[in-house]
């Protein structure tokens, strides 16, 4: 997320960050049923004869509502809003409900690598279709309101949504006044107090109350596990769990819970191509499950699961977890695997598990010591910042002394020698 983040700061000082872009979906008499004012950037990996190149643009303010849209049929179809831009690039929100809340179930991506104009130099031709679930959702009858940056990371593609104001299933066809606030805002309007090892964090508040700072990132602790052979994980990383839950009044909460390092106890266990660690802190557990592709000779991170007792208000005060089907934190066996910005891994629509300044390595290490790092594609964004500032100034100090070079010679050219 920070890396996203990094490059939307890096597009404003040039200029170039969008303004939203305001799109709608109509059923066949005209009703307009889904609205969505959002500004999305994507950052997506690709080959270039050979190197890892990145591809950074935002979703345009051309770009149309295609004809797959729809606004759903009962039980038989839900609502979906589909964006077209570019040479054959498409987003789709597709949305679902669920008692009284709706979501976006899945958020589909589509980009064409024949595409020049963003695709510099690829040497692929193909289209190619990555998805993921989101944490998108808001109670019916209210528009989802989301100022700060929600980073969704689909394997090989990054997508940053900021500034987004959204509802599905409209009654008649505006906005409604009611909001469903996202979590990246709570957090950052609701004071959380670090003084005690778990707070909650829960409050949606019905007044906007004065801002307050943002929560600590958690400290950095070492983890690891042996096997048969020796070490098999070894882990630096700040371990922070995310919950949205529901409370005993309906409402939607928040609970953010810092691993505390020296609280926090390790466990696993591994094989030639799996491998678990296991961080217990207090009342909570994350499982964090690696495999090898021995074909690619590439470790990753393929599920996790998580389990911990939530605050007393909560409707249902047990929580569990999990996601089986990810690959993050990939990295070439031998290797470790290493991100300073924040990662979110998602498990599911409503738990996340951020971590960060991670370095990680599994099965192959030696001498229990990392070795050669694999920087993870969100540092490497944040390398570009620099640069692209340092382009932006020169840029502007050249253009001011053509100006004035321009301007002296005219001045000049007033006068005649006598």
């Amino acid at each position: 997320m920070a890396g996203a983040r990094g490059l939307l700061a890096a597009a404003a000082l040039l200029g170039f960050l969008q303004a939203s872009s305001s799109f709608e979906v109509k059923d066949s008499s005209g009703k307009v049923c889904i609205i969505a004012d959002l500004t999305v950037a994507f950052s997506v990996e690709y080959k270039s004869h050979g190197q890892k190149e990145f591809a950074h643009f935002f979703l345009p303010q051309n770009a149309t509502v295609e004809s797959q849209s729809s606004c759903g049929n009962g039980n038989k179809s839900h609502p979906i809003l589909v964006l077209g831009f570019g040479a054959g690039h498409s987003l789709s929100l597709n949305f679902s409900e669920h008692a009284d809340n709706y979501q976006v179930e899945e958020l589909v991506f589509h980009y064409n690598l024949s595409d020049a104009t963003l695709f510099h130099n690829s040497t692929a031709g193909e289209v190619k279709k990555v998805s993921h679930k989101t944490t998108i959702q808001a109670r019916m009858g209210t528009k989802y309101r989301c100022i700060n940056a929600k980073h969704v990371n689909m394997k090989s593609v990054n997508v940053t949504f900021s500034n987004v104001t959204l509802e599905a299933y409209l009654t008649n066809g505006t906005f409604s006044t009611n909001k469903t606030e996202c979590a990246e805002d709570m957090v950052s309007t609701t004071a959380i107090v670090p003084t005690t090892p778990k707070q909650n964090t829960s409050q949606v508040p019905t007044t906007s109350p004065a801002p307050t700072a943002s929560p600590p990132n958690p400290a950095v602790g070492k983890y690891n596990v042996t096997g048969p052979n020796g070490t098999c994980v070894l882990a630096y990383m700040g371990l922070q769990l995310n919950i949205t839950y529901q409370k005993k009044d309906q409402k939607m909460g928040l609970d953010l819970l810092n691993f505390i390092p020296q609280n926090t106890t390790s466990s696993g266990r591994c094989d030639n191509t799996s491998a678990f660690l296991n961080l217990t802190f207090e009342k909570t557990r994350v499982i964090f499950h690696f495999v090898l592709n021995a074909s690619t000779e590439k470790y990753f991170l393929q599920g996790v699961n998580v389990s911990t007792t939530l605050p007393s208000e909560a409707k249902d005060p047990k929580f569990e977890a999990w996601n089986n089907s990810m690959s993050e934190l990939r990295a070439t066996v031998g290797n470790s695997y290493k991100c300073s910005a924040e990662e979110n891994l998602q498990v599911t629509d409503k738990a996340l598990v951020n971590v960060f300044n991670v370095q990680i390595q599994v099965f192959k290490i030696d001498g229990d010591k990392f070795g050669a790092v694999e920087e993870c594609q969100l540092d490497e964004n944040n390398m570009l910042i620099p640069i692209i500032v340092g382009a932006a100034l020169a840029g502007l100090v050249l253009i001011v002394l053509i100006a004035y070079l321009i301007g002296r010679k005219r001045s000049h050219a007033g006068y005649q020698t006598i």
